[in-house]
């Protein structure tokens, strides 16, 4: 959110995806020591709300790493998932002004999209309306 939509300015960890997993566990090691970071600074927890649809974009290109980010509607429908703290609906917030919604029947649109199926739960349901009632 923060480096691919300028949503805010800092974040405690990067969620990703990445390979070789074990090499790149211990190169952030590295690098949280080196910085004093957390030594889960980088994860890839995100794994869980893949689906086999998603679409990437690339985003940074360096000779030996290639940044993707998944498109705005796939991180809106994670973050609606998750929706576990305030950081996750405001980045909700940041999303549908980024993609124009107007009404919380788009979001749940793009939901039954994304994953198909899956039982919305009620929290999701609170925090859109809690959303749109203040657009």
């Amino acid at each position: 959110m923060c480096l691919a939509f300028n949503a805010r300015e800092a974040t405690k960890d990067i969620d990703a995806i990445f390979a070789p997993k074990m090499i790149i566990y211990d190169a952030a090691k590295k690098i949280a020591k080196k910085h004093g970071l957390s030594e889960n600074w980088i994860n890839n927890g995100v794994k869980g709300f893949l689906t086999p649809g998603i679409k990437f974009e690339a985003l940074i290109s360096f000779s030996h790493l290639n940044v993707l980010v998944a498109k705005p509607e796939y991180i809106l429908a994670m973050k609606c998932l998750a929706s576990r703290t305030e950081i996750d609906i405001d980045d909700i917030r940041v999303l549908i002004r980024l993609l124009g919604m107007k009404k919380k029947e788009e979001v749940l649109s793009i939901l039954e999209n994304v994953y198909p199926g899956r039982l919305i739960e009620p929290k999701v349901m609170y925090v859109l309306e809690g959303i749109f009632d203040e657009l």
